[in-house]
């Protein structure tokens, strides 16, 4: 397994991370045995990096985790969490809590969800409109400080927010949505992220399955996230799929799957990015994996971005609601 650091400041992980998310939630139900399996055989593969969110499940991602933990070699892993979410007993979202009381409030019933004693990143998912984004680090800052954390990351948040919070600890990374169809980053915050030393964790390669060469119009995703999703929505799904299309002509042109060349797209953006492949089951692990192995060339790049053009993409990455709590998306 290839490595790559996380930013000047940030630990080492491996060439690829495991998204964790929809091992418990939003994708359908969940099959904790094959969950428990892929985690290992993850681990198994030389995959370190798995990231989740204590509001993934109410707290059920990161009891998984803790279980498969009880198995796995605990100091060869980076535990990568999101805290913050408000969510109620039937899955409602309330917003979003980074007060300094409510981080160290969060991270300790995380610390024993997952059963072990330390987070290696630990981030706010979405920036807190009331609490000034210094106060947030700050607080993390002192749980680096008593040994809790190790390295702070951000998640969805824009350039302004990124040196804001860099200013006040360093930050080894920004957990943020990046594919052949989301490459809104690369205007302002990937190049602010390169200017400070921050390093990209990439959630959505495969844009929830969209771009995996998996998904079909049969597939409506009824009793999942993707069923509000816009890009899954009618006249949309056509348009997005009839990109995948184009996508497909260059991965049998290049003896791979369309999951593979997409994710490998992503990694060949520079060294600085880790991509997250959300596999749930051994099978899509392996493929994810073998991404690895698929080596494109300044040609093959280009193609890829040129059969995907923004302007054709269908659609936005997150419903209305939820867009207005990225601060990514308001101040990129």
């Amino acid at each position: 397994m290839d490595t790559r650091k996380l930013g000047t400041n940030g630990p080492t992980t491996s060439a690829i991370g495991l998204g964790c998310m929809g091992m418990s939630a939003l994708y359908g139900p969940a099959d904790r045995d094959e969950s428990l399996a892929t985690l290992a055989k993850a681990t198994e593969s030389g995959i370190t990096l798995l990231d989740t969110g204590d509001f993934y499940a109410m707290g059920h991602n990161e009891m998984l985790i803790g279980e498969a933990l009880r198995t796995l070699d605990r100091e060869k892993l980076l535990l990568s969490v999101k805290f913050g979410a408000l969510r109620g007993p039937a899955g409602e979202w309330f917003g979003y809590d980074s007060r300094p009381e409510a981080v160290k409030n969060f991270i300790a019933y995380s610390l024993q969800r997952l059963g072990v004693d330390y987070i290696d990143i630990y981030r706010p998912a979405r920036l807190d409109p009331n609490v000034p984004i210094e106060d947030t680090i700050g607080a993390i800052g002192d749980l680096v400080d008593a040994g809790y954390v190790r390295h702070i990351g951000l998640s969805e948040v824009g350039s302004d927010t990124i040196r804001r919070a860099a200013s006040e600890r360093p930050i080894s990374d920004l957990q943020i949505e990046y594919s052949l169809i989301s490459k809104g980053i690369e205007d302002n915050i990937l190049p602010t992220c390169r200017d400070l030393g921050v390093g990209i964790t990439a959630y959505g390669v495969l844009s929830r399955g969209l771009i995996s060469g998996h998904w079909s119009k049969a597939r409506s995703g009824e009793g999942d996230f993707r069923a509000m999703s816009p890009r899954f929505q009618k006249e949309n799904l056509d348009k997005n799929l009839a990109l995948v299309d184009r996508i497909r002509t260059i991965a049998d042109r290049l003896g791979a799957s369309v999951a593979q060349v997409v994710i490998a797209w992503v990694a060949a953006q520079g060294d600085n990015i880790v991509p997250l492949v959300g596999a749930r089951k051994r099978e899509r692990l392996a493929e994810a994996l073998g991404a690895l192995d698929v080596t494109l060339s300044e040609d093959d790049l280009a193609a890829l971005r040129d059969a995907t053009p923004a302007k054709d993409v269908a659609g936005e990455r997150y419903p209305a609601a939820q867009l207005a709590h990225m601060d990514s998306e308001k101040n990129a």
